[in-house]
């Protein structure tokens, strides 16, 4: 019996030992995610972004619905393997089954530009 009360308080003082901070969690882990990437149309040149700033679609940024912004990604295009990184400064997209809006400039480099849309892997690198 004094074996059994001293088991218990030292199997639970190990399993305390083991688990890990939900924060530590948090801030350490990426975020992965696989769906469709589209483009910015050219009209939206010039105009102001959820973040504020202004959109150029010559800059290496994009929209994403719930990434915080600033938040740098890396977009992989399944199809051929291409990648660039990008910088979250707008909201959306609003299509279902669309993950992330890219620049123009963005979208070239994994060549994007003739289909308009293709599916993709975002992995969060901040």
């Amino acid at each position: 019996m004094q074996t059994r009360m001293l088991t218990v308080p030292i199997l639970l003082a190990l399993a305390a030992g083991c688990t890990e901070s939900p924060e530590a969690d948090a801030t350490e882990s990426a975020v992965v995610q696989k769906g469709k990437a589209s483009y910015y149309a050219r009209s939206f040149q010039g105009k102001e972004t959820a973040s504020g700033e202004t959109f150029n679609q010559n800059e290496l940024v994009a929209a994403h619905k719930t990434l915080p912004f600033d938040t740098r990604v890396e977009v992989t295009n399944l199809e051929n393997g291409k990648q660039v990184t990008v910088r979250i400064n707008d909201r959306g997209p609003f299509k279902p089954g669309r993950i992330i809006d890219l620049s123009r400039v963005a979208a070239n480099r994994i060549d994007l530009l003739e289909d308009g849309i293709a599916p993709v892997r975002i992995e969060t690198l901040d």
